[in-house]
């Protein structure tokens, strides 16, 4: 009977802990049902050309940011639907950091915004469906940067 006890006891502590903490959630504003915390721009995720997702960033010719934009790719990807990026930068106030991949049925990867005073260096795994360039675009002080690599894909890792 008194184990029977104990674990009502339990059952009624986890529940009600569940339960204040989803309510001290929702009174700090980090419950919101229905919405979105980070802006997502489909068209550019769904543009099929460098052009058009570059306009529908906004970018404003991009200039050669070779010496001031790192980024590493590996010159052979054995399998296209894991292939590492990392890209790191030492211009100042950097805004945004863009990746794309050239010949991608959709040619944008990813996109970070950076919060002021975050160091620029973003690492993540992209999918390329053949041998394509990987461009990595910089916003920094309002203006575009960017650089490329060229990544050699043995297995795609992308559908049509």
């Amino acid at each position: 009977m008194n184990m029977e006890i104990n674990l009502q006891r339990r059952k009624a502590l986890k529940t009600g802990g569940g339960v204040g903490l989803l309510a001290l959630f929702g009174a700090l504003g980090l419950l919101q049902s229905g919405v979105a915390l980070a802006e997502w721009n489909k068209t550019a995720f769904s543009a099929k050309t460098m052009d058009d997702a570059l306009n529908a960033l906004g970018v404003i010719v991009p200039e050669n940011g070779a010496a001031s934009i790192q980024l590493s790719v590996p010159e052979i990807a054995e399998n296209g639907s894991v292939v590492p990026v990392t890209v790191a930068s030492t211009l100042a106030d950097v805004e945004q950091i863009t990746i794309f991949v050239d010949k991608n049925p959709n040619v944008l990867a990813a996109n970070f915004t950076l919060p002021t005073g975050t160091e620029a260096y973003i690492t993540t795994r992209v999918k390329m469906g053949q041998t394509a360039n990987v461009i990595a675009l910089v916003k920094a002080g309002g203006k575009f940067y960017r650089t490329s690599k060229e990544v050699k894909v043995t297995a795609g890792g992308c559908g049509g």
